[in-house]
């Protein structure tokens, strides 16, 4: 497509080779990368998408996951941020099964952190009659990241969270050892707590979580 041919070439243009062994480093050697940081990585893909709009509007689908299907990182990020400025309040029911494709397609924190927040958690806003079958499924999948991502979905939810299914979700995966499990109940309960703190307090009170969960959820309360 000439949209993300037009992109690669601004990536390239702007790559950094120091950056990206930085880049690739921290997020444990799993992607390759430009080098590019988070603003000009933005500023690459808005004059690419201005330069390209009627193909990227017509097919926004298709280039997300092109865009997944790329080796560099930032190419990833673009085609979840261009996902989300699409479809923000505008999603059908089936656009779950992109949703959850995006989930577990090239998985890792920085992905899955923008996904469960800005586009599950804003999917749901728009139909929340699907959360107790899209969440009871990622909550109960093998797959981590929709644990996650179940886990995560509420962010920025507030005084609206549903206090009784967030809780119930950090108990079912209380017993995880992993360290990205442990570490989402303690951020979804301390962002929680920065609405109702008393809550989150006399639950974490009431139940034994892991370190890591417990110290996350309370670090802003006491």
């Amino acid at each position: 497509m000439d949209f993300i041919t037009h992109l690669n070439e601004g990536f390239q243009t702007n790559s950094n080779a120091e950056y990206a062994l930085q880049m690739k480093a921290y997020l444990k050697n799993k992607f390759e990368f430009y080098g590019v940081k988070s603003k000009p990585r933005r500023e690459i893909l808005k004059a690419s998408v201005k330069e390209h709009s009627p193909e990227v509007k017509a097919n926004i689908i298709s280039i997300t996951f092109e865009l997944y299907a790329e080796s560099q990182r930032e190419l990833h990020h673009c085609g979840m941020e261009l996902f989300e400025k699409h479809f923000k309040n505008n999603y059908q029911k089936e656009d779950i099964n992109y949703i959850e494709k995006l989930i577990i397609t090239n998985s890792w924190w920085d992905t899955v952190d923008y996904i469960s927040k800005w586009i599950l958690g804003n999917y749901l806003k728009q139909f929340p009659e699907q959360i107790p079958e899209v969440i009871y499924s990622f909550s109960k999948h093998e797959n981590m990241w929709l644990n996650r991502s179940a886990l995560l979905f509420q962010l920025g939810y507030k005084e609206k969270t549903d206090e009784a299914l967030l809780f119930q979700l950090c108990l079912e995966h209380k017993e995880s050892k992993e360290f990205f499990i442990q570490k989402a109940i303690g951020w979804t309960l301390r962002e929680y707590g920065k609405s109702n703190p008393e809550a989150v307090l006399k639950f974490v009170k009431k139940h034994t979580l892991a370190p890591l969960s417990h110290r996350e959820a309370i670090r802003n309360i006491i």
